[in-house]
């Protein structure tokens, strides 16, 4: 293996060795107000971002830009090309992105020339950013989309944009990310039972063909929640293994976190230097931000009890 690896892999574990951890997070969900929770992530990696957070949002978009900056870190550390690994497990920031833009157009009254929310930097984990950040309208989005990796979302739409674009970051993830293959089509499992069977919303064409690329074409043609999860892949069962009813995603989501996490230590624990350990980090460190992000939200819910953050993570 290439010292190139070696070194990233390195830093790799020195960052995750910060991760505050499931006890870290709990001690930030005993904060008894709003004021207190982001002042909590003084004592942790997320600090540098989150000194100015003065409300929830903006204390869980720090903790989202901390996670982006590592990854931009190990992409830096990576050897040339190697950036390629992590472009589609960073997606979800460009997601983002492009969802802020789209809230503050559609908002009633808004300019539609009106900077949005300061964009993440992704620097060279972005996939298609400034191009989409030029376009001025959702039909202007929506084909700059289609002109790149992202795909065609099949409407333009702030609902079909988004939601394209996530499907696209899990067939993008599966199919460049083989260490990472389950966990796309667990997340695509997630992403389409909740379209289908809790929003009951029809998934444009090219969202449809990619769910049915991860998941299984009988999967997507079920008419009842329970028909999907008993057809989903062998890769994408487990996320919903015994989750009988839609309202009850919640806790395959959990699920889903809980499992990246197992296996993301499992694998950055091997005794190599290569690309699965590299996104095994990259796996830890998300669910660290996940859970410190959901840890904020007790105090700003006044009081909201621990059993329930507990539950979730």
């Amino acid at each position: 293996m290439s010292a190139g690896w070696v070194a990233t892999v390195v830093r790799a574990r020195a960052l995750t060795n910060r991760c505050p951890g499931p006890a870290g997070a709990r001690e930030m969900a005993s904060a008894v107000t709003l004021e207190d929770a982001p002042h909590r992530l003084a004592g942790t990696p997320y600090r540098k971002y989150a000194r100015t957070a003065v409300e929830l949002p903006e204390a869980q978009r720090a903790v989202s830009a901390t996670l982006l900056w590592h990854l931009r870190v190990l992409a830096g550390w990576l050897p040339p090309g190697g950036a390629r690994l992590l472009r589609p497990l960073a997606a979800a920031c460009e997601v983002a992105n492009v969802a802020s833009r789209l809230t503050t157009q559609n908002r009633p009254g808004a300019d539609p020339d009106a900077p949005a929310r300061q964009p993440y930097r992704l620097g060279a984990l972005e996939t298609a950013w400034r191009s989409l950040d030029r376009a001025r309208t959702p039909a202007e989005l929506r084909a700059a989309l289609a002109a790149s990796a992202w795909g065609d979302p099949g409407a333009d739409t702030p609902w079909a944009l988004v939601l394209g674009m996530r499907m696209a970051a899990a067939r993008r993830t599966a199919m460049a990310v083989p260490s990472a293959r389950r966990w796309a089509r667990g997340r695509a499992a997630l992403l389409t039972a909740r379209e289908m069977f809790v929003h009951e919303r029809r998934l444009p064409g090219p969202v449809r063909r990619d769910a049915a690329e991860l998941l299984g074409s009988r999967a997507v043609d079920a008419p009842s929640f329970r028909d999907f999860r008993d057809r989903l892949s062998s890769e994408a069962c487990w996320v919903v293994a015994d989750v009988e009813e839609p309202g009850e995603l919640w806790r395959a989501e959990a699920r889903w976190w809980r499992v990246v996490d197992r296996e993301g230590v499992d694998m950055l624990r091997g005794g190599r230097y290569g690309p699965r350990e590299v996104v095994g980090a990259v796996a830890v460190l998300s669910v660290d931000a996940w859970r410190v992000r959901a840890a904020l939200e007790p105090a700003a819910r006044a009081g909201r009890p621990l059993e329930e953050f507990d539950a979730l993570v």
